[in-house]
């Protein structure tokens, strides 16, 4: 038993102080709904199939030529699951890198840009804590957005559309039902995939005090990424790419399924991320708190 003296036990710890009671993850997630940037993210994410629906009503028929063949734009009206894919594939590889790098670029930076990180640490709250906290919460916001924007999808597409079963690219029918595990499973790869987005614009906001240079510079990362893909000359260096395999899941909607680019899309997504994440737990742990 730790002998105490006053409010102060022997060790220098105040009396009753617990490392795992501090900063708890309820107090967190308020904190992250409380704030307008998080309310707005979400929000929009319920409205992007609204708006895209609109833009359909309005829009003229689809132009697919036989040469071009058939893709999930065209495809896109069919019925609630093919609209649900169709938003997926329209946000995946830009809206929701930027999402994810704002609720996990801002999560640190945010707070040493309000003056209030050294105080955090000053209560005491433990660095590690902090971070996995944090970490946790910048993930979780991430799966809320993701899911919400599957649910906006499939109930507005099915209300304007009828509830049919999914018709693939390549002409292929899948029940409704099933399509439904389908699009979970895109869901899923498409969430693991931006582990590596948030883990290094975490690593980022660790690293600064400008929350608008941890989430820019994530997206920047990406897009450069992306552009490196499309250059022939570096077709050799491509499989490294972090956004190598960014549209791998629309292999689940192929016929056959194809599921080997999945695989590899995920393993990649999940050494990037351990990678960047052991970088900012580093950096965090010596770094000097000044703001």
């Amino acid at each position: 038993m730790t002998a105490t003296t006053g409010n102060v036990a022997v060790s220098g710890a105040a009396a009753g102080y617990r490392r795992g009671a501090t900063l708890s993850l309820m107090t967190e997630i308020r904190r992250q709904l409380s704030r307008r940037r998080t309310q707005y993210a979400l929000g929009f994410m319920v409205l992007l199939p609204v708006i895209l629906l609109i833009a359909f009503q309005f829009g003229g028929p689809s132009s697919a030529s036989a040469t071009r063949g058939v893709s999930l734009v065209d495809l896109a009206t069919s019925g609630g699951p093919n609209f649900a894919a169709f938003v997926f594939y329209a946000s995946a590889t830009f809206l929701l890198v930027v999402v994810v790098a704002l609720f996990c670029g801002d999560t640190v930076a945010g707070e040493a840009s309000w003056g209030s990180l050294r105080y955090l640490l000053a209560a005491p709250v433990p660095r590690a804590r902090l971070l996995l906290q944090k970490l946790v919460v910048g993930f979780l916001s991430t799966a809320v957005a993701v899911v919400l924007l599957l649910v906006s999808a499939v109930i507005g597409g099915t209300l304007v559309y009828g509830w049919h079963p999914l018709e693939t690219p390549t002409g292929a029918q899948i029940g409704a039902g099933q399509s439904m595990l389908l699009l979970l499973a895109a869901a899923a790869f498409i969430l693991v995939h931006l582990l590596m987005v948030g883990s290094l614009g975490f690593l980022l906001s660790v690293r600064t005090d400008q929350p608008l240079l941890a989430v820019g510079g994530a997206v920047m990362l990406y897009i450069i990424s992306n552009i490196l893909d499309l250059v022939p000359a570096l077709e050799n260096i491509r499989p490294v790419l972090p956004t190598a395999y960014n549209l791998a899941w629309l292999g689940l909607f192929a016929s056959p399924v194809q599921l080997d680019d999945m695989a590899k899309g995920a393993i990649s997504a999940l050494l990037y991320s351990t990678v960047f994440l052991a970088l900012a737990w580093r950096s965090f742990q010596r770094k000097d708190i000044v703001s």
